[in-house]
């Protein structure tokens, strides 16, 4: 019978990555233990046994992208507590308006300090749009410019922002293009900087669910909110933007998505990172929307977002001496380990972001994509 060691050598070799080996994605193991700890725990197990120094690799970043790119991570083993996660994922609606408050209090409401110090000066926390910038606060810059292009705002439009993180796009669009905007958020430590960002403009960040929210506006627009609303609840984002437009109004999502519908995410993310939130598929977010909008247009720029990814760990890293006392090392393994993931997942084309534009059925006119 082959022992764990073994098994894990096997199964690594069919993305090229050797364990102890001399390449700078292959695996450094310092703990005998970490082969049955994989075996046993699966994925959460690997995240774990790196977070509490089991294993090294030098080019984390490459390491999970060939472990995605070659499909590695499908052979690592579920255990007992991810098939329970799967199984709780799937029939229950783990984003009621109680629930979907998890996220808000574990991992935007850790501390504004570490947000900035790995984020541009807007504090975007989403993808930046690299077409021609150079660094991390001109891609962001071109991405708000983008969302407000492809809305065609015009001064004295009134637009909603759902899930406003920290003001950047409100503020953006307020003072570029000359609209009021209301933000809705249910974090407090985000919605706190977001009134202080955009104070003096005809900004109003609401602490609230997005499901709460039921007046007109002339543009609506989600950055970044579906990844985090569930599977159960696709079509109840989708009717709250519809209820919130007229006929002309236009809405644009803007979402990180995967190749196939799932009902649940990596055990290891929601655990650590972005309790209960899930990825949409195309087949998920076009059913959601069926009956309430026309589609208008659908932009991919996902492979922008391996660059973001690795610019804010980059600036983590840069920002660590401030911020290690407060956070301490396991926290910077863990974080090393999610940036690395999420800039592999895009690089492998797993993963991919979506800038969505819809209109009312009654819509009339010709859409003209922006790009």
């Amino acid at each position: 019978m082959s022992s764990s060691k073994e098994i894990f050598e096997k199964m690594f070799a069919g993305g090229d990555i050797k364990i102890n080996g001399d390449n700078p994605w292959d695996m450094t193991v310092h703990n005998e233990g970490t082969y049955n700890r994989l075996l046993s725990d699966g994925m959460i197990g690997l995240g774990e046994s790196y977070m509490e120094g089991w294993w090294d690799c030098p080019s984390l970043d490459e390491f999970f992208y060939r472990m995605m790119y070659y499909r590695v991570d499908k052979l690592i083993p579920n255990n007992f507590n991810t098939i329970k996660y799967a199984l709780k994922a799937k029939y229950l609606n783990m984003q009621t308006k109680t629930r979907s408050k998890v996220v808000a209090h574990k991992h935007y409401n850790m501390g504004n300090d570490l947000f900035k110090g790995m984020l541009d000066k807007r504090m975007i926390y989403t993808c930046g749009y690299w077409k021609t910038a150079q660094t991390l606060d001109e891609a962001q810059e071109a991405k708000l410019d983008l969302v407000c292009r492809k809305l065609k705002l015009e001064p004295g439009m009134r637009m909603l922002d759902l899930g406003c993180g920290w003001g950047g796009l409100a503020k953006f669009a307020a003072e570029r293009y000359g609209v009021s905007v209301v933000g809705v958020n249910i974090s407090e430590e985000q919605v706190n900087l977001a009134r202080e960002v955009t104070k003096g403009l005809p900004v109003e960040i609401r602490l609230m669910d997005y499901r709460d929210i039921n007046e007109r506006f002339d543009r609506v627009a989600s950055v970044g909110l579906m990844e985090h609303v569930g599977y159960k609840n696709y079509r109840s984002l989708m009717e709250v933007a519809a209820r919130c437009m007229d006929d002309e109004s236009i809405f644009l999502l803007h979402t990180i998505g995967g190749n196939f519908s799932q009902t649940k995410t990596d055990p290891w993310i929601d655990k650590y990172i972005f309790p209960n939130g899930m990825l949409p598929s195309p087949p998920q977010i076009s059913t959601a929307a069926m009956g309430l909008f026309t589609l208008e247009d659908w932009h991919n720029f996902g492979i922008y977002y391996d660059r973001t990814c690795m610019e804010w760990l980059h600036n983590f890293k840069q920002s660590w001496p401030e911020l290690k006392d407060k956070y301490g090392d396991t926290f910077y393994r863990m974080w090393e380990f999610y940036l690395s993931g999420c800039a592999a997942s895009f690089r492998a084309r797993k993963n991919h972001l979506w800038q969505v534009v819809y209109r009312k059925s009654k819509s009339l006119g010709l859409y003209e994509p922006v790009r």
